[in-house]
């Protein structure tokens, strides 16, 4: 059986290479081509091109880069009516995939399943409209999603989110990392700025002021960075003048357990908007949410926003437990006082976190095999 792939980013990159694990558990003649990154590659993908080209975020950001993405998408379907596979099955990155669907669709009668179901129930609801022209099955990782894709003709699973089988560190694990670093008992703070150039830029000066007042009202606090490889360099000269330095974890010598270790050693993180709250939801570890857009696209999304929040543990648990700061809200001044508050009593969040994770598929069969099981059956 053969199957090309398409991820566009880490995220989609981890769900491709677990639905690949799935697909081959089931069955054994399978055959992969398409984009991916580091998982699906282990799992026997040849990247067409490096999937990192496509991982731009924003809809002012894509315009400087839209000739050049606009070539790789023909390429690509190109490259799929070459192949003839028995599906194609996009991940995530909507607004390239669905154009390689769309090229595809038009010359062929090729199965199209795309894995992530857009934000239509956030914003741009007529996109599942749209979309049902060019995909037939929808895999959605939210368990209230797959009514928004069937009522435009799709078929559409439910899969659970791949964050529910993440292995966690034990408290163990955490006490030593709080060891080796000198942290003790203090509180510790998790710093998450992202893990693309632009957000890391328009981010770091305002999560160095905010943490600088935080540790301002509680001096013995320490600040841990995981630094994402691509950005890394970037990080180190930014942090460089933080009036509070953190702890830089170096990617180069940092492994997935010490990733994990400072997950679940941290009282509190300051994130980035995106599928990190889940993975620390699935730490347990609380958080307050900060995130800035070019001013074209944060313009552009308030105005088509269907919802009070993009925080994922708020809209799955049904709440508002996590504090979010976006475009013009991002500011110090607002994030601190909300890092402080959580801290103080991280209740109210700590049962968002636990509701988000059962409702997510916890303790289930792990989501890249149903996924897989998905695929086949309505193949």
């Amino acid at each position: 059986m053969k199957v090309f792939l398409l991820a566009g980013e880490v995220s989609g990159d981890r769900l491709g290479g677990a639905l690949m694990a799935g697909l081959k558990e089931l069955r054994d003649d399978m055959e992969f081509h398409g984009i991916g990154g580091e998982q699906m590659q282990s799992h026997g993908l040849t990247s067409l091109f490096p999937m990192e080209e496509l991982s731009i975020m924003g809809l002012a950001e894509v315009l400087p880069k839209y000739f050049h993405l606009k070539r790789r998408i023909r390429e690509t379907a190109d490259e799929i009516l070459r192949l003839k596979p028995d599906a194609v099955i996009t991940i995530d990155a909507p607004d390239f995939s669905l154009r390689v669907a769309k090229l595809v669709k038009e010359a062929s009668n090729i199965r199209t399943v795309h894995y992530v179901a857009p934000s239509v129930w956030a914003w741009r609801p007529k996109r599942a409209a749209k979309m049902a022209k060019v995909i037939d099955h929808v895999l959605a990782l939210l368990p209230f999603e797959p009514p928004y894709m069937t009522a435009h003709g799709m078929e559409c699973d439910f899969v659970g989110h791949p964050v529910t089988t993440e292995v966690q560190a034990t408290d163990a694990e955490a006490a030593d990392f709080r060891a080796r670093f000198g942290i003790g008992d203090a509180p510790l703070i998790l710093a998450l700025p992202g893990s693309r150039r632009g957000e890391v830029s328009r981010l770091a000066d305002r999560f160095g002021a905010a943490l600088a007042q935080v540790v301002a009202d509680k001096p013995n606090s320490k600040i841990v960075l995981p630094c994402a490889a691509p950005v890394a360099q970037l990080v180190r000269d930014l942090t460089a003048n933080w009036a509070v330095q953190p702890i830089l974890l170096d990617p180069s010598e940092m492994t997935a357990a010490d990733k994990r270790a400072a997950f679940k050693a941290a009282d509190i993180a300051l994130a980035a908007s995106g599928t990190v709250s889940l993975e620390l939801a699935a730490a347990r570890t609380p958080m307050v949410i900060a995130y800035d857009f070019n001013k074209i696209t944060w313009a552009i999304m308030r105005r088509m926003a269907l919802i009070d929040t993009f925080t994922l543990v708020n809209l799955v648990s049904e709440t508002r437990a996590v504090p979010e700061f976006l475009g013009p809200e991002c500011r110090p001044e607002l994030i601190a006082p909300a890092i402080l508050s959580v801290l103080n009593d991280p209740t109210a969040q700590r049962s968002a976190m636990d509701v988000t994770m059962q409702r997510l598929g916890e303790g289930g069969e792990a989501p890249g095999l149903r996924a897989a099981r998905a695929v086949l059956a309505r193949l």
